[in-house]
């Protein structure tokens, strides 16, 4: 069943004049992958307007202070010093340097390469759901037909965005996360790659679940 304009401006009241914009592409893009009842679209619009801060963005924030790169980026592996988070950290002196903090932040894992390779920029999260790595990205390339040289611009249209958030829901089974209700694991996948032991470990996750709640009671 197809969603309607009134329903996604009250999952996403700050969406403004987005919401009509991405209406269709949310739509086609939900259709294509069976994400086709309540239970499926509630969730998969949650985490959706979770991640694009309600229509806001497509494209990885990366706008942080010092702090907010080691707490973000550190929690499990050391990837900054202390001097680069505050040399590259946005601060009262000067603004983020978000390129060099995409590419020491991704340098060398999910298909990247070093620091220097510009790869970490290149390759920082875009779409729905933020597909991120060189890999992932030549993925989806690969799955839509897309040239790999252009998926970065594809993804941050919002043909680009919904299509690759619904692939992305489907390639990690998350239609069957939602028939079984388990926002806690469609949170996991999403946010952070699988899913964890841990209840409600995923970054927002308390928005996510409250986001769940309400468009359930909105498509009812």
């Amino acid at each position: 069943m197809n969603i309607t304009l009134a329903q996604l401006r009250c999952v996403m009241p700050k969406a403004g004049v987005m919401a009509a914009l991405y209406l269709p592409q949310l739509n086609a893009a939900m259709a294509e992958v069976g994400i086709d009842t309540k239970a499926r679209q509630a969730p998969f619009l949650a985490q959706f307007a979770h991640e694009t801060g309600q229509l806001a963005r497509v494209s990885e924030n990366l706008n942080y202070t010092p702090q907010a790169i080691l707490d973000t980026f550190n929690r499990k592996v050391p990837r900054f010093t202390q001097a680069q988070a505050l040399q590259y950290g946005r601060t009262a002196d000067h603004p983020a340097n978000q390129q060099m903090i995409a590419n020491i932040a991704y340098a060398n894992r999910m298909g990247n390469g070093d620091v220097a390779s510009g790869d970490g920029w290149r390759h920082r999260g875009a779409g729905g759901f933020q597909v991120t790595g060189a890999d992932n990205q030549r993925l989806c390339a690969v799955h839509f037909g897309i040239p790999v040289d252009q998926i970065g611009d594809w993804l941050r249209t919002p043909a680009g965005a919904c299509r690759s958030a619904a692939w992305y829901w489907s390639e990690r089974g998350c239609n069957a996360l939602a028939d079984a209700g388990n926002v806690d694991a469609i949170s996991d996948v999403i946010n952070i790659g699988r899913i964890t032991r841990e209840q409600g470990d995923a970054i927002g996750f308390a928005e996510r679940l409250a986001l769940t709640n309400l468009a359930s009671k909105v498509l009812a």
